[in-house]
């Protein structure tokens, strides 16, 4: 997972000289930045270094407000442009996003404290985001249905309306292109809040929309807190949609305010997501997959490999190849291309450690890892070692509970059958991967799996085009893909009598 020495400049002039590139103050509200209504400003930080880098608006409810009323002025105009244009808006975003690749991975590191090589593969996937669907928005149509010789009907695919997009932090940048990409191509207007440790990259996307012709106020960014911004804009009585991804907890409250203004909702939460590896299994490409599964982003993934579902005849190999992996990584600032980056806030690192104390405490094999910092005195951020697990029992609490970060539960099993059962035991339903040499074994363990998606022999296998989404507590709706277009798009039936009905 070692990555070259980082070359951007953005991120050597920061991590030299401590100069940054110009970064937006105020929220992106009817094609412009606009200050705070009042007035207040919130402070970021580079994880990697714990110290503040710049300050951004602090919305409020008078701030969202105003944010959609530019959003109904701009759906109005954007919902009558023609699929053509709404694909040359977004092929032009996707260009814009690779001529500016430098910047927004940067300031995707930087905000978020995700390695410089993960960053840098996330704007990749985001200029390629609008791409697919400005391709998609291209293909958007009805049916007609025969009634008979009197009657037909057919019917369109029309806008849902104003939208409201709540980003996290972990995938700032992607998250926000796979959302409004899918948006933007159905004829939506939107509405986003960002994660409040993570505002930058979409206040810099949205006013690049408008330089590549998208009408002023069809996007739209207030920052802020998730009570004083994100609160007042999942219960504005204007949003008919909104695309929400975060916490089980959060999820079920924007669920219940969705609720009452009957607007639609796609959630995707959190996940315990299984490696499961069968007893033919290759050990080389298990320690590989559980490697990358789960110490990607310093674990904070939703769809992490968190736990290592392995038969009992293939522990041993995997787990001490697994270990000697683990033990190489290195760990430091995301802008040096450090292996395990920095976790994103004091906060949620000192939710990793209790974890992992708690299993120590109740007698849990601890194999490496199991406490913080980097490799160097330099990096003073938030850093937590990749730590490995060893056999804990189905009812464990690092089994069942999601805690996102750079640990992964081993949890070994002697059948099929009982694979199976572990692997479906959680609240979560997200993801999960099967490891086989036998591909007949593999598809029935596969269709038997509760998961929004399964790869076999590599995990996280898949791209843009597959819809991504979980069951259960890991939410509901897809992302990417032509699903992902679905849930900003309603059905109207018109209904043509062909001749008048008989007299009388």
């Amino acid at each position: 997972m070692s990555g070259p020495v980082v070359t951007n400049p953005f991120a050597l002039a920061w991590l030299e000289r401590g100069e940054l590139p110009p970064l937006p103050t105020g929220h992106f509200i009817d094609g412009r930045f606009q200050p705070p209504a009042a007035g207040q400003m919130m402070d970021s930080f580079d994880p990697g270094f714990g110290r503040t880098i710049a300050a951004f608006a602090a919305g409020d409810a008078e701030d969202v407000d105003r944010a959609v009323t530019s959003a109904q002025a701009g759906f109005a105009v954007w919902r009558k442009s023609t699929p053509g244009e709404r694909h040359g808006v977004l092929s032009r975003m996707a260009e814009a996003v690779r001529r500016n690749h430098a910047l927004l991975a940067m300031v995707d590191s930087l905000d978020s404290g995700k390695s410089m090589a993960e960053a840098e593969g996330d704007v990749s996937g985001t200029a390629r985001l609008f791409d697919y669907y400005a391709g998609v928005a291209l293909t958007i149509q009805g049916s007609q249905i025969p009634l008979g010789n009197d009657l037909v009907s057919m019917t369109f695919r029309e806008p849902v309306g104003v939208t409201a997009h709540i980003v996290p932090w972990n995938y700032p940048t992607g998250t926000f292109a796979r959302s409004i990409a899918a948006c933007l191509a159905a004829g939506c207007s939107a509405v986003v809040k960002p994660a409040e440790t993570t505002p930058f990259t979409a206040l810099i996307m949205a006013q690049m929309l408008v330089e590549c012709g998208l009408p002023h106020g069809v996007v739209n960014v207030v920052t802020g807190t998730g009570t004083a911004a994100g609160g007042p804009l999942t219960e504005h009585r204007a949003v008919r949609h909104v695309t929400f991804t975060g916490s089980v907890n959060t999820g079920i409250r924007v669920a219940q305010v969705a609720a009452r203004n009957i607007a639609s909702l796609t959630l995707e939460l959190g996940g315990k997501s299984p490696l499961i590896a069968l007893s033919d299994c290759d050990p080389v490409a298990v320690a590989e997959g559980a490697l990358w599964g789960i110490f990607s982003n310093a674990g904070q993934v939703c769809s992490a490999g968190s736990r290592l579902v392995i038969a009992r005849n293939r522990h041993d190999d995997v787990v001490s190849r697994l270990l000697k992996l683990t033990e190489a990584l290195s760990v430091g600032h995301g802008l040096r291309g450090c292996d395990i980056s920095a976790i994103n806030s004091p906060q949620q690192l000192a939710r990793i450690a209790a974890h992992v104390d708690a299993a120590r405490a109740r007698g849990r094999n601890v194999l490496t890892g199991g406490g913080t910092g980097a490799d160097t005195a330099h990096d003073t951020g938030w850093f937590y070692r990749p730590t490995l697990i060893d056999d804990l029992p189905a009812n464990d609490p690092s089994v069942l509970e999601e805690i996102f970060g750079p640990v992964l539960a081993i949890q070994i099993v002697d059948s099929d059958e009982e694979a199976l059962a572990v692997a479906n035991s959680t609240d979560f339903g997200l993801m999960a991967g099967i490891y086989s040499r036998d591909i007949t074994r593999a598809l029935a363990m596969a269709r038997d799996l509760d998961s929004g998606q399964v790869t076999i022999n590599d995990y996280w296998a898949g791209g843009i085009a597959v819809p991504f989404g979980g069951r259960r507590n890991s939410g509901y709706g897809r992302e990417k893909g032509k699903e992902g277009i679905d849930a900003f798009l309603s059905t109207k039936a018109v209904t043509i009598r062909l001749t008048p009905p008989p007299a009388g």
